[in-house]
């Protein structure tokens, strides 16, 4: 049973593999995009540089960090609702949220917004194709914010 349970999640790779590999593609062909007047839309921008003295310092400094464990969520929309009607729903019941049918969905890393994008379905499973990433000097005027 393990064995169909391995194949079955090397076909579902796979399948999201094919996806990434299009998105890639896809990106490939077009001209970078520029959000912000500034700063191009790709993540390679959200990092500066790291400098060490020559001798692969600044590589083991970001080693250290890249396993760390963050909450990733995924953001539909936002209500808010008094508990008596939380208490009132059942099974078919319909909230209504904030957000437009075919609008942008939050992409959030531990609370803070990093980018928007939009729902796609590959193998039966949901997941998300960013569309837009939220620049750094938009994120620090959201934090300022707040």
């Amino acid at each position: 049973m393990s064995d169909d349970n391995t194949q079955g999640q090397s076909v579902a790779d796979d399948d999201w593999a094919a996806a990434l590999a299009e998105q890639e593609q896809a990106s490939e062909a077009r001209p970078p995009a520029v959000s912000g007047g500034d700063t191009v839309s790709d993540a390679s921008h959200l990092f500066p540089k790291l400098s060490g003295g020559g001798t692969g310092g600044a590589q083991n400094d970001i080693d250290m960090i890249l396993d760390i464990p963050v909450q990733l969520t995924v953001e539909l929309g936002r209500t808010r609702i008094p508990i008596k009607h939380i208490l009132q729903l059942a099974q078919g019941s319909v909230i209504e949220l904030d957000a437009l049918a075919g609008e942008p969905m939050d992409v959030l890393v531990n609370g803070c917004l990093i980018a928007q994008g939009e729902v796609v379905v590959v193998n039966d499973k949901f997941g998300i194709r960013l569309t837009d990433i939220v620049t750094p000097s938009e994120r620090l005027r959201r934090l300022n914010r707040t």
